[in-house]
């Protein structure tokens, strides 16, 4: 693919029109003084159904109205300019813009299709376990960067005749999603409206470190699937696996995702609680007894995630005799539990390996 860096010289004052959800690109089209509102939607449907970027391709807007357009605004979804396919399948597609990097992962399966999407490039929590923690923040991604990613994505699926297309979107990518609160929600509202990319809210996962507030305020934005990083049974062994427990610990992470799911429609089933299986660390009989305690009153499904290893990290991931084990444990207890699949692996694109210092590492 080409490797080229996306540069695009457009004026600043024009607005990518991928920045914009529904209600936004309403507000900007009265602005240029369009009041038809159906104006919007076929807007949305050529971007998002048609995947065009042409306003002059757009044949149902009126030549007044795409004129105004080209002079205020443009469509731009930056381009995956690195491809990584895994033995398994699993794609990584990397989308560099000024030398920074930003990761996405496919991951097929039988049923359906999943893509993996980035809301920051690094990350400044530093999970001792995340390669993309140790890689450090460098800043959050506007709307349409997370919004380019899907619509790549969909374009180069079909432009590969690959007839698994996504059904299923995940914000477990590059970054903590809450913290870039006001982008991914607009992201978000782009990838369920129905002229956007039409997803259930229930086919649409956020995952969290449990930045507290920022969720409290989240659920009175929009309704989607929830999932919380969790890792650990207690606070003392979070607090020394991930550095933010100090700051929002497991009661008060908890506490925010039960006022959650009372408001959500999305989440019918429960939260999904992921934590990553480190060897001789949180992988006990006593700890899965403290986790199956610890979420006794919230309704939840634990997803068992065996840790994957990086350059530069010190842990071990639990052996699958010490997982299976783990996860009967809370299977007794009710609840419903599976153990992910490592996808991607081969390719530094599974769960805690998205970061661009092992890309460089890698292809050097």
């Amino acid at each position: 693919m080409n490797k080229n860096i996306n540069i695009l010289n457009i004026s600043t004052s024009k607005i990518n029109l991928l920045d914009l959800n529904r209600q936004d690109l309403k507000n900007f089209l009265i602005s240029l003084g369009e009041i038809k509102s159906f104006c919007t939607e076929q807007i949305m449907k050529w971007i998002y159904t048609h995947y065009c970027n042409d306003f002059n391709k757009m044949f149902n807007i009126s030549i007044k109205t795409r004129n105004k357009l080209c002079k205020k605004s443009y469509i731009f979804a930056p381009k995956f300019t690195e491809e990584k396919i895994s033995h398994d399948g699993t794609i990584k597609w990397i989308t560099s813009i000024n030398n920074q990097k930003i990761e996405t992962v496919y991951i097929p399966e039988e049923k359906r299709s999943t893509l993996c999407v980035s809301s920051q490039i690094g990350c400044c929590l530093q999970c001792h376990f995340c390669a993309t923690g140790k890689e450090g923040f460098q800043r959050n991604l506007k709307v349409s960067e997370i919004v380019a990613q899907i619509w790549q994505a969909n374009k180069t699926l079909k432009e590969k005749n690959i007839t698994n297309r996504i059904t299923n979107i995940v914000f477990m990518g590059m970054g903590e999603p809450l913290l870039n609160l006001n982008n991914v929600v607009s992201a978000l509202k782009i990838i369920l409206d129905k002229y956007g990319f039409s997803l259930s809210k229930r086919r649409v996962t956020l995952s969290t470190s449990g930045i507290a507030p920022a969720l409290d305020k989240l659920r009175n934005m929009i309704d989607i699937s929830l999932a919380i990083s969790l890792h650990a049974p207690n606070d003392v062994i979070r607090n020394l696996i991930m550095p933010i427990n100090r700051k929002y610990n497991i009661s008060a992470i908890l506490n925010s995702a039960l006022k959650y799911l009372k408001f959500s429609n999305a989440n019918r089933g429960g939260v999904t609680i992921e934590y990553v299986m480190l060897d001789g660390i949180n992988d006990s009989n006593e700890n899965a007894q403290q986790l199956a305690t610890l979420l006794s009153k919230i309704p939840s499904k634990i997803n068992l995630i065996p840790w994957n290893s990086f350059l530069g990290a010190s842990f071990l991931c639990s052996n699958i005799h010490r997982i299976n084990i783990f996860a009967n444990i809370l299977r007794k207890k009710g609840f419903s539990v599976m153990i992910r699949k490592n996808r991607g692996q081969d390719i530094n694109a599974a769960c805690g390996q998205l970061t661009s210092n092992i890309i460089n590492h890698l292809t050097k």
